[in-house]
């Protein structure tokens, strides 16, 4: 195991605009993040990935990395960013293992980057030695300004756009970054200033980065695009596999109150509320999540996999039945692709904590997990404030 791709993830996307990490916004129902490390494990040659995501968010992280890696998650590792792009680069360096020799620094929101693009700039960097960044020629006229005044037109022959992945030797990327004396707005900047050479190959217009919402709806039209043109080869040759399958499952769990239990719903604990009783800790929000999990892949239900007869699982938490729920997922060959859950009950009041709850399922499924909540209106034994119900569908894709 010689080369390492490190995925930077930390970014705020503010331009972007949708309140979230940009690496976790959806393009086209799946995070830009899963795109772009799926795209590094379709390489021939194994290759270490280091993704460096938010602090908040190093769960969350792991588990859709350990989802998108399936039997590879040992050649992965998630690390938290620092305070800019220059110095989460560097924490992902850090945390590479002994004996990688060369490192392709890719920006997480290049998500439709393709494996070509990855094994061309590996390979022209071993063949020269040198750093190597993809690049693609400039075509709009560039002209010099001072204030709003045009003041000359660029040369633009001379000038190229640059993408990712950008590599390099590890062991030269290191000492560039330690020697550096100012943020770079790349990788090639750093490795330049500390006096390497750096090369170029011909990049792919579909490697472009996602920072505004016209590019986020770029990037869904060529995902569609791309669906679309599978979609027409396949019918054209009766090859209808070409085409992933997606299966849908439904989870539903009831439990009753029990106020000496400790209140835990959804992951979350919901300190001085009555508890739920049962075999676990009764978070029927987790066992909806689990059964519709289990069915979306025709693996049972939450009963026969983990049952009460087994003693393991007595008290067990939520998350234990999730996560063995996407273990059995990945056995068969398949991974979530979101989930939606709705609470039906008086109490907890799941509002105010709706987000958190959100990220931590998310964080164990390994895909996007929707909460929603409501009552009965006083009917039923949710009504009457006996228990807590939860319904939950999930979406599953093959691997």
């Amino acid at each position: 195991m010689s080369r390492a791709v490190v995925v930077v993830a930390a970014g705020s996307g503010t331009r972007l605009g949708i309140g979230d990490a940009k690496a976790f916004v959806p393009v086209a129902g799946e995070p830009m993040l899963t795109r772009a490390v799926r795209t590094v494990f379709t390489l021939a040659e194994p290759t270490v990935v280091v993704v460096v995501a938010p602090e908040a968010r190093l769960d969350e992280c792991r588990a859709l990395v350990a989802a998108v890696a399936g039997p590879a998650v040992d050649l992965t590792a998630v690390v938290a960013g620092g305070a800019d792009r220059h110095a989460s680069v560097q924490a992902g360096l850090d945390a590479l293992p002994d004996g990688i020799e060369w490192v392709g620094v890719h920006d997480a929101a290049r998500c439709l980057t393709p494996a070509a693009q990855f094994d061309a700039v590996f390979a022209r960097a071993r063949e020269t030695g040198d750093g190597v960044v993809p690049a693609l020629p400039v075509t709009d006229t560039v002209k010099r300004v001072d204030g709003d005044v045009v003041v000359e037109t660029v040369d633009r022959s001379a000038l190229v756009g640059v993408q990712t992945p950008q590599v390099f030797p590890l062991a030269r990327l290191r000492d560039a970054y330690a020697v550096a004396v100012q943020s770079e707005t790349d990788d090639a900047g750093v490795y330049r200033a500390a006096g390497g050479t750096v090369r170029t190959v011909t990049g792919d217009a579909d490697a472009f980065k996602i920072t505004t919402r016209w590019d986020l709806a770029r990037a869904e039209a060529l995902v569609a695009a791309r669906t679309g043109a599978a979609a027409t080869r396949a019918a054209a040759t009766g090859a209808a596999a070409a085409v992933p399958v997606v299966r849908v499952g439904l989870g539903v769990d009831v439990h009753a109150f029990d106020a000496v239990s400790p209140c835990r719903v959804g992951l979350l604990d919901f300190p001085g509320e009555p508890g739920l009783s049962g075999h676990s800790d009764g978070d029927a929000v987790a066992h909806a999540v689990c059964d519709a999990l289990l069915s979306a892949g025709g693996l049972g239900d939450i009963g026969g996999r983990f049952g009460t007869s087994d003693p393991r699982y007595a008290g067990a938490s939520g998350d234990v039945f999730v996560r063995g729920a996407v273990e059995l997922l990945l056995a068969a060959g398949l991974v979530p692709t979101s989930v939606t859950v709705q609470v039906i009950g008086n109490r907890p009041r799941i509002g105010a904590r709706r987000d958190e709850m959100q990220s931590a399922l998310a964080a164990v499924v390994g895909a996007p997990v929707a909460v929603s909540g409501t009552t009965t209106d006083g009917l039923g034994l949710t009504g009457r404030g006996e228990g807590l119900a939860a319904i939950a569908t999930a979406v599953v894709r093959p691997a």
